[in-house]
Order: C-alpha cells, then sequence, then structure tokens
C-alpha cells in the first residue's frame, strides 16, 4: 500500500513540475497540444515534399531533355528551345541596314555584320586563310586534318562536314529546287545557282593574265588557261 502511494505521489510531481514549466512559458495545456499538431504538420510536410523531390527524375549536367516537337532536336535548357523554335516561326525582326538581309536572332545579326566590317579575326596557322566567325575557321580546319567521318550511302563518297553529305545527296535525287528567272535553268545546290547567275549579271571578276580575256566563273577561267597558246 505504501509503495503505491508513493508511485502515485512521484507521478503527480512530475505532473505539477510539467505544469510548472507550461506556465513559466505562458502555455496552457490545449495550447501545447496546438503548438505540437502543427509542428508535427511541418515536419511532416517538409518530408513529404522531400519524397516527392527524391521521386522526380533528375536530370543530369548536359542531359538533353528539351526537344523541338518540329524537328526533334534536343536541348539541354529550355532558353535554347524557345530561340531554337523562332527559326521554323519564320519571323526575322533584326535586319542588317547594309543589305536589309533579315535574322531571327540579333546576335546572328551582329555576326553577320562582321562581313561588312571586312574584319577577320580568325585565323588558320596553317594556311593563314581569316575567317569572320569562329566556326567557319573550325569547318575550315577540317580540310587541313584530312578526316571526312561523313559518307553517303548510295555512292559511298566522303566530307569533311555534315552539310556536304547533304547537299551531295540531293545529287542522286534529282530534284532540282532552284531555278533561274531568267532562262529557267534548274540546280540541285542553291551555291550553284548564284553561280550561274553570275553569267546573265556580265560580272567577269577573272582575267588571264596573258591574254587579258575575262570570265565569270573561276571554273571556265582554269579551263582557258589550260589551253596552249599559238602564235
Amino acid at each position: 500500500m505504501r509503495r503505491k502511494n508513493k508511485v502515485r505521489k512521484n507521478q503527480l510531481s512530475n505532473r505539477s513540475l510539467v505544469e510548472q514549466q507550461k506556465n513559466n512559458f505562458g502555455l496552457s495545456s490545449t495550447t501545447t497540444q496546438e503548438t505540437m499538431t502543427s509542428t508535427q504538420k511541418d515536419q511532416h510536410g517538409a518530408r513529404s515534399q522531400r519524397s516527392q523531390e527524391a521521386d522526380k527524375p533528375h536530370r543530369r549536367k548536359g542531359e538533353k531533355t528539351y526537344s523541338c516537337d518540329e524537328c526533334g532536336k534536343d536541348f539541354t535548357r529550355t532558353g535554347h528551345l524557345k530561340r531554337h523554335q523562332l527559326i521554323h516561326s519564320g519571323v526575322k525582326p533584326y535586319s542588317c541596314d547594309e543589305c536589309g538581309k533579315s535574322f531571327t536572332l540579333a546576335q546572328n545579326l551582329k555576326t553577320h555584320q562582321l562581313i561588312h566590317s571586312g574584319v577577320k579575326p580568325y585565323s588558320c596557322e596553317l594556311c593563314g586563310k581569316s575567317f569572320t566567325r569562329a566556326g567557319d575557321l573550325k569547318r575550315h580546319q577540317l580540310f587541313h586534318s584530312g578526316v571526312k567521318p561523313y559518307s553517303c550511302d548510295l555512292c559511298g563518297k566522303s566530307f569533311t562536314q555534315a552539310g556536304g553529305v547533304k547537299t551531295h545527296q540531293l545529287l542522286h535525287s534529282g530534284v532540282k529546287a532552284y531555278s533561274c528567272d531568267l532562262c529557267g535553268k534548274s540546280f540541285n545546290v542553291f551555291q550553284n545557282l548564284k553561280k550561274h547567275q553570275l553569267i546573265h549579271s556580265g560580272f567577269k571578276a577573272h582575267s588571264c593574265e596573258l591574254c587579258g580575256k575575262a570570265f565569270p566563273l573561276k571554273l571556265r577561267f582554269t579551263e582557258a588557261s589550260s589551253y596552249p597558246l599559238w602564235n
């Protein structure tokens, strides 16, 4: 009996100590319960949020997770994807004051304007040829390397750049999408059309040092120069 009374006294003493601590902090039993419940909810919410974040698929550094719906090209950032999608929109709000050529991005216009300035800060260490853009220099240096990683599936011809393969494959397709407005002659490649149009312009940039005869195209000038001269 005495032992039970002693245990009961200890329990009452502990309760009194707890109540005294509550009073010191100005808290009631109801307030403490509400505070504990609120804290527990916050802790539970934080744990739940961390769990949800852990369940989300993590994107590794450099991983291309944003794809263009038009062409399927992938990008590492949404900003890069948005800039790319402007190309498909056809909108070109940036125009060159010198020639009127329009561009989708302001940066492309700035790069283009270097052509008019004549500044070519990027030079090839092997041949000394200079370029306006660093990318043009890199593409040029591939020719010196001799590496041709891009091959035509139809004939096996190899090229230094991927663009070279695409242009070459137009020859196999037989499609001639570029036509001359003056004579109607068609070409597989736009660059060939531009060369052809020089003939109509009458401009002859290549002259023979021996006879003075001028030619609109360098190829024709080279062919004529190979012929022997007779007295």
